[in-house]
């Protein structure tokens, strides 16, 4: 592997330097670094030289919660097509969720898809592990198995489902606190959610449509961190949503209670205004919420509340997305526009710089799921796992350009700043000018 000199980057929107890479490393951090030094016994044509021109450079991003689908719905993504998209969106690992089929609830299957992304080398994947069989909340799947696996799997959901009994929650929280794992919960109350297609509010008076209350959310929210207090575990809240949801965080988190938390580039940015078109882009769990919430969200972000910003990229096939509201599937694609929406949500807003979002989107994350190697330092002697973004480009939303396999974005034809021109895995390059290698 030749050695790499990225020169002129603003490392975490700083001042300007060079960075040379040297195998899977990082070699030097610093200011007029040359490609005749970098190169020294083969010279400077051992040595590729990556012109960033004041392009931000940060750590390879960390996706808590994607969704690759791979084994059982292939036709919506596999863990190529899923990695592709999250090379092309900045990131080098990501935690792929259970709901597969079959359900990732056995240590051959969680390995299943650890070592097909081995296999591929576009990003680091990381299995998550299903809590309960089948993710039908009655009986705890193999945590431990998973967890001693060639997986090594930390981290556990339901996710799509809520564990919504209480013993088998604090059971859970019990049996990963022998091995310093998370449960991720997805917090939705099932009696409150029968019949809901979208948030309960004015909106869905006005069209008729089931309402999907805030407390629905926040009711398992509450629940959960006080078990997590009680057993003095941690619990890890998906893609939360309210305003309500941000307040019992923070109290929990006042209290020195074992919680994070995670918000969706969607929910930073889109509201349940948009459900007004009925068109199925925009139907999502948890649904999108008002401007209120948004606000709220983004605030809680800012300040450290929630911890971090998790894609749920949840591919569909066109099919399932183009029919009437009521049969669509909920979910939206998101790796590759994830960091194009925080920079216009958080960044161009003013509520966070670009070390912020390296926090938010690669240093936290990497903690919270045990991510060996990533969100480290961009200094000499951590893995290259790197991400170049060109933050003064704006352009269209064009799905069909996208590698994810399915296109199912809300953004399609929204303009957004920002675009991940190249990232790194340990020092190899995944993509190159906008382009996969």
């Amino acid at each position: 592997m030749s050695k790499i000199l990225i020169r002129g980057a603003k490392v975490l929107g700083g001042e300007p330097q060079d960075v040379l890479i040297d195998g899977g490393t990082i070699a030097e951090v610093r200011a007029g670094l040359s490609a005749e030094g970098a190169g020294r016994a083969g010279g400077a044509h051992d040595v590729t030289v990556v012109e960033a021109d004041g392009k931000v450079l940060l750590p390879g991003l960390v996706d808590l919660h994607t969704h690759l689908r791979e084994p059982g719905r292939e036709d919506s993504e596999t863990v190529l097509t899923g990695t592709r998209a999250a090379a092309s969106g900045g990131y080098t690992t990501v935690f792929a969720m259970a709901n597969t089929f079959p359900v990732a609830d056995t240590a051959g299957v969680v390995e299943q898809v650890w070592r097909l992304g081995r296999e591929h080398g576009y990003c680091d994947v990381q299995p998550i592990g299903a809590v309960t069989v089948g993710l039908d909340g009655r009986k705890l799947a193999e945590l431990g198995a998973m967890h001693e696996s060639a997986a090594g799997v930390t981290v556990f959901s339901d996710d799509g489902k809520c564990v919504h009994d209480a013993v088998i929650m604090r059971r859970a929280l019990e049996y990963v606190k022998a091995f310093g794992g998370v449960i991720a919960q997805h917090a939705q109350e099932p009696r409150l959610t029968e019949g809901a297609e979208m948030n309960e509010g004015v909106v869905s008076a006005e069209l008729g449509l089931g309402g999907w209350p805030a407390v629905a959310e926040e009711s398992i929210i509450a629940r959960d961190v006080l078990l997590a207090d009680h057993v003095g575990s941690r619990v890890h809240i998906c893609h939360l949503s309210t305003a309500g949801s941000v307040e019992i965080v923070r109290w929990a988190k006042s209290r020195g209670i074992q919680v994070t938390a995670e918000v969706t580039p969607h929910h930073l940015l889109l509201t349940d205004e948009l459900v007004r078109t009925y068109n199925p882009v925009y139907k999502v769990n948890p649904p999108l919420r008002t401007e209120r919430d948004v606000m709220a969200l983004r605030e809680a972000l800012a300040d450290g509340t929630i911890d971090i910003v998790a894609t749920d990229h949840a591919p569909h096939p066109h099919e399932d997305k183009d029919c009437e509201w009521a049969a669509a599937a909920m979910g939206m694609v998101g790796l590759e526009t994830a960091l194009s929406v925080v920079q216009e949500t958080m960044v161009d807003t003013g509520l966070l710089d670009w070390a912020g979002v390296a926090d938010r989107m690669s240093v936290k994350p990497a903690r919270i799921g045990q991510a060996t190697g990533h969100g480290r330092p961009v200094s000499a002697g951590e893995p290259a796992n790197l991400t170049l973004v060109d933050t003064a480009y704006r352009g269209l939303v064009e799905p069909a350009g996208f590698a994810s396999r399915s296109r199912n974005t809300p953004y399609e034809g929204r303009e957004l700043p920002g675009r991940v021109t190249h990232t790194w895995l340990r020092g190899k390059a995944t993509l190159v000018d906008g382009k996969l290698t």
